[in-house]
């Protein structure tokens, strides 16, 4: 009974039928007669009678059918992919009665059964038939017509040979053997024309079932000599070649594909080797096979594949030299079955991990080849026994077992191909081997070098391998699976309501022009009557008022202005909200609706009127402005610098809700709670981005980072696998999903990420390389072109222009050669970027796993980048000593021109109550050509520092230059400061009120507009102003001081002023 993991075993009958051979033409023109045999594996299936020359029809009818029954078990299915049915064409010479009949053979076609085991049922073609040697073939003007010979074939089968189950759960492996490189100085090539005596075997073991293994090997193999490289689209061979004719060695429709070298998956790819490979692949001798071999794995072959990969990725493919053909050898003894010796015994390890990365099908690259080595091969791949040794045993078994039968059997029966019957009993006997030697060859040394194979390591022979699978091993998910799973997961929030109709807008723009009508209604009641409003109202009745102020709308003209300007509203209220497009021609029908239009025009005047005059309207800050968007977002990165979270945290609130649809301010939000530590508001606030949008990549990523810190690891990977497929070209996101992997102790798809992570950064650092020589190659361009402009300039002019031409000429020799190192060596590593993204959203749990990566693959050390990122983690957590550390030795490696460096050290030292020595280096930033990305926050505090040192005139400078780059409350406040301990009152007076417009909650501001009211008069709106700042709860004890202390003495010198005015009276 079949499992689930098995093919249904059963017997099938494949039938072939030939049934006309085209374009042939024999040595006998007049009397020209042929006939056809097939044959599968040196089987013979059937002759077909000996049929004439059609002249006609210009064929020969051939009408040959014949089949051979084939049994579906994975062995015999896994034969078909690779051995072909050949078909050869004889020519009848002679026919006498007591004589031998005399033929000649024509050609030879080739049919490949690959089309059924890929579902069909019956295929039919033409093949090409070719002759037996290339000598024949240059006759062949004499032999065939000019037209290619062909015959029609058709190959069919009652019942799918897989059916769709079977066929969906197999895999079709594929394996080419390409070219060995720079193979021993001692191997020779023959003098003569003949072909080299030697043959060169490649051989490796694949697993076909669960149970049962196949050896494929490559027997084919030609030394050729250098000067020139291969051809790059030259044609796959197949295998069994001593069975074809030359012209069918290769398979149709399948070529090799170039590729570059740091595109390939195997060894010798770095810049280091690429010379010398050049050289190997173009002057050096090399061996060539060229031959793809095919074979099916059932669902159970390809599981273990998988597990075996899993255990073992490299796989070994062991290569040997004889000095004469394989069968002759084992003819000769020169192979016993005893203890062979494998003549120039060499094996190449190809890693094989690769295709277990999601969606990998296939791998090519060169491999080194050593010596054979029982004790490497256990090491390395975990094997104990020679694929080749065994392979070579059972081969002198078979020939043993045929010469002493040989007298009493017959030829045909025993005409099998003796690679077939080996590898049918060859995995049986190397699992025995390797389960009886397992022990002895742990325990015992090798003590015989294999000399000849350290010739491989002496000539750095290495050896092309391409392996193929007809799908992945780990499927790759869909995108619109992942898109299904973060649905899942996260649910996408309900489409916001949609905006009011066009009925509401017409309603809307109503009260808005009946708003705009009072306005301005009330501007020419306050120029009739003014302040004197009381009076007129004792002099006159509001009934002469309103008539006085409607006769001065009518004079003026605004009366009728202000209709004019009502009628648009009042038209849209009329089509949009009563539905009246048509005119009315019954009087008394437009009398109703008009009189239904006034009632309601009436009711909706008051609704507008009531909202204006309504107690709701905060007239307390009338001055207060409204701020945009990126006003509030960057008021929310100040206080977030700042440490004033909670002022952080309402400007994005405000931002949420101005704008519900835009996820980015919604993750912004989760970045502050991260901060804070509050990671499940964080989580609420990530999720709700992802919801808004479900493409939101920042957001995923930050899912999937919280997912890791909750130990959620499928969640995670689902995220940034999303994330990933969102934005492929994105190094982070393919990083932060290996670090998951890695997490998981999924060692090979962590892998996988972080080469696909470094293939997007190597990409990325090629085209910013690209975009430089550009910008530059167009500045050296414009300063040409500008050059006859500036003749006429001063000598200055002149001079400082030819300092620049002179340094952007300087620059780009320095950039090739950065150019030309891009594609291998990286400015940066993967995990740079990431750590970036991580610290900017205070992830710093994995921020610090991303840096321990980041310093396991430096290879010269502690990188500038890595003590940075260090000590911006440290300065987190509030280590400022140990990021203090690290900033020295960064700015030591930096050779000190790095603004961004030269603030955060600033800023460290800031916060370690060091103020001399972040002035220096706030200082030192600035002064650098390229500014401090942050420089708001290090005028900020640099401005700071000089107000503590009462440095006011210094402290005025810095701030009013931060208020010029990005205006904030507190950079009017720390110019309103400066000006007052200045004494510039005035200009105090105008920052602080510009500081409270853009915010009104700041205590501090509120605290110095009462100090100079104070100071210059104003005791109501000082009290006010006091008032207003206990009621932001002002935390500064030294303002609340200086407060209580003027107001003391502007108490005390009004005592004393009244107590002087009394005394001159009393005299």
């Amino acid at each position: 009974m079949a499992t689930q993991e098995n093919i249904v075993e059963k017997h099938m009958s494949i039938n072939i039928t030939v049934s006309r051979g085209n374009n042939l033409q024999g040595k006998q023109v007049n009397n020209f007669r042929s006939f056809l045999q097939v044959e599968v594996d040196r089987v013979v299936l059937g002759t077909s009678d000996k049929k004439p020359f059609d002249p006609e029809e210009q064929c020969v009818v051939y009408d040959f059918t014949c089949s051979f029954h084939c049994s579906s078990d994975t062995q015999a299915l896994s034969d078909i992919a690779h051995k072909p049915i050949i078909l050869m064409v004889t020519e009848v010479l002679s026919e006498e009665k007591r004589a031998e009949e005399k033929t000649t053979v024509l050609g030879q076609a080739v049919v490949d059964l690959l089309p059924l085991l890929q579902g069909q049922c019956s295929f039919s073609l033409k093949v090409p038939l070719n002759p037996l040697t290339s000598s024949l073939a240059k006759e062949s003007s004499h032999g065939f017509n000019l037209k290619q010979p062909t015959l029609d074939v058709c190959v069919s089968v009652l019942d799918p040979v897989l059916s769709e189950s079977e066929r969906s759960s197999c895999s079709l492996l594929k394996v080419s053997v390409e070219t060995a490189f720079s193979v021993p100085e001692s191997w020779m090539l023959p003098s003569g024309p003949a072909p080299s005596p030697c043959s060169y075997t490649a051989a490796l073991e694949v697993p076909l079932t669960a149970e049962k293994d196949q050896v494929l090997v490559f027997c084919e193999g030609q030394l050729k000599p250098g000067g020139q490289r291969e051809e790059n689209s030259r044609q796959k061979k197949r295998p069994h070649q001593s069975l074809l004719v030359p012209e069918n060695h290769f398979l149709p429709g399948a070529f090799f594909q170039a590729e570059p070298i740091e595109q390939e998956d195997g060894e010798l790819t770095g810049l280091e080797d690429r010379e010398f490979r050049n050289e190997a692949e173009t002057t050096k001798k090399r061996v060539s096979w060229d031959t793809e071999m095919c074979c099916l794995l059932d669902r159970g072959g390809t599981t273990r594949l998988q597990q075996m990969i899993s255990e073992s990725r490299l796989w070994p493919v062991e290569i040997m030299r004889l000095l004469t053909p394989f069968e002759k050898a084992i003819e000769t003894k020169q192979l016993t079955e005893g203890n062979p010796e494998i003549p120039f015994h060499g094996v190449a390890f190809v890693d094989m991990g690769q295709l277990l990365y999601p969606g990998v099908s296939r791998i090519r690259g060169a491999y080194s080849i050593q010596p054979f080595s029982e004790a490497e091969l256990l090491n390395k791949a975990n094997r104990s026994v020679s694929v080749l040794k065994e392979y070579v045993k059972d081969a002198a078994i078979q020939a043993k077992a045929r010469a002493s039968s040989a007298t009493g059997s017959p030829k045909g029966k025993s005409g099998r191909n003796m690679d077939a019957r080996i590898s049918k009993e060859l995995t049986k006997k190397i699992r025995t081997s390797a389960a009886d030697s397992g022990t002895d060859g742990q325990n015992q040394t090798e003590l015989r070098v294999n000399i000849e194979g350290n010739m491989y390591l002496e000539a750095r022979t290495y050896i092309i391998i391409e392996i193929a699978l007809e799908k992945p091993l780990v499927p790759k998910t869909s995108p619109e699976e992942l898109a299904q799973r973060v649905k899942a997961l996260i649910p996408p929030r309900p489409p916001l309501p949609a905006g009011p109709s066009r009925a509401e807008r017409a309603v809307m723009d109503f009260h808005r022009q009946v708003g705009n009508v009072v306005s301005h209604v009330s501007d020419q009641y306050k120029e009739l009557f003014g302040a004197s409003s009381r009076t007129h109202l004792e002099d006159c009745s509001q009934e002469q008022m309103m008539v006085q102020l409607m006769a001065m709308l009518n004079v003026s003209g605004r009366y009728f202005t202000f209709k004019e300007q009502m009628k648009p509203a009042v038209v849209r209220i009329v089509r949009d909200k009563l539905q009246r497009t048509e005119p009315i021609s019954d009087p008394q029908e437009l009398q109703a609706f008009v009189s239904k239009l006034y009632v309601y025009l009436v009711d909706e005047m008051h609704v507008a009127l009531n909202k204006i005059y309504s107690e709701d309207i905060d007239d307390d800050s009338p001055d207060e402005i409204h701020l945009n968007s990126s006003q509030l977002r960057h008021f929310a990165k100040e206080a977030q610098l700042t440490g004033d979270y909670q002022q952080a945290a309402q400007y994005c609130q405000e931002l949420v809700v101005r704008h519900p649809s835009e996820p980015s301010h919604m993750f912004e939000c989760g970045s502050l709670y991260m901060l804070t530590g509050d990671y499940m508001k964080a989580k609420e606030c990530f999720h709700a981005a992802v919801s808004i949008q479900q493409a939101h990549q920042p957001s995923l990523m930050m899912c999937g980072v919280l997912a890791v810190m909750f130990e959620h690891y499928k969640e995670a990977q689902t995220f940034l696998e999303r994330a990933t497929n969102i934005d492929p070209h994105s190094v982070v996101a393919w990083t932060l999903l290996g670090l998951v992997h890695e997490r998981k102790n999924e060692h090979i798809l962590a892998e996988s990420a972080c080469l696909e992570a470094k293939r997007q950064l190597r990409a990325k650092e090629a085209k910013n390389e690209i975009q430089k020589e550009e910008e530059k190659t167009d500045k050296q361009e414009e300063g040409k072109t500008a050059t006859p402009a500036h003749q006429g300039s001063t000598a200055n002019q002149n001079s400082e222009f030819v300092d620049q031409v002179s340094e952007m000429h300087k620059e780009p020799s320095a950039q090739s050669i950065g150019s030309r190192s891009a594609p291998t060596k990286l400015s940066s590593t993967i995990y740079t970027e990431t750590v970036q993204f991580l610290l900017q959203n205070n992830a710093l749990q994995m921020a610090e796993h991303a840096l321990s990566q980041e310093l396991l693959c430096s290879d010269d050390g502690h990188s500038v980048s890595y003590l940075v990122h260090l000590a911006q983690l440290q300065m987190l957590k509030a280590d400022y000593s140990s990021a203090a550390v690290n900033l020295k030795q960064a700015l030591i490696h930096k050779d000190q021109q790095d603004a961004d460096v030269w603030a955060l050290n600033g800023h460290c030292h800031y916060l370690r109550g060091e103020p001399h020595v972040a002035q220096h280096s706030y200082k030192q930033s600035l002064c650098l050509p390229q500014q401090p990305s942050d420089s708001h926050l290090v005028l900020l505090r640099l401005g700071s520092i000089y107000l503590q040192q009462e440095k006011f005139e210094q402290a005025k400078v810095v701030y009013l230059q931060a208020c010029e780059q990005s205006p904030s409350c507190l950079t009017w406040l720390g110019l309103g400061i400066a000006c007052y301990r200045l004494e510039e009152l005035c200009v105090a007076e105008d920052a602080f009120i510009q500081a409270n417009r853009l915010n009104t909650q700041n205590a501090e501001v509120w605290a110095y507009l009462s100090l100079i009211s104070l100071r210059t008069g104003k005791p109501k709106e000082a009290e006010h102003f006091y008032k207003c700042a206990v009621r932001f709860n002002l935390q500064k004890d030294s303002l609340l001081k200086e407060l209580n202390e003027l107001k003391d003495h502007l108490r005390f010198s009004h005592l004393a002023s009244c107590f002087a005015r009394c005394s001159q009276a009393g005299v």
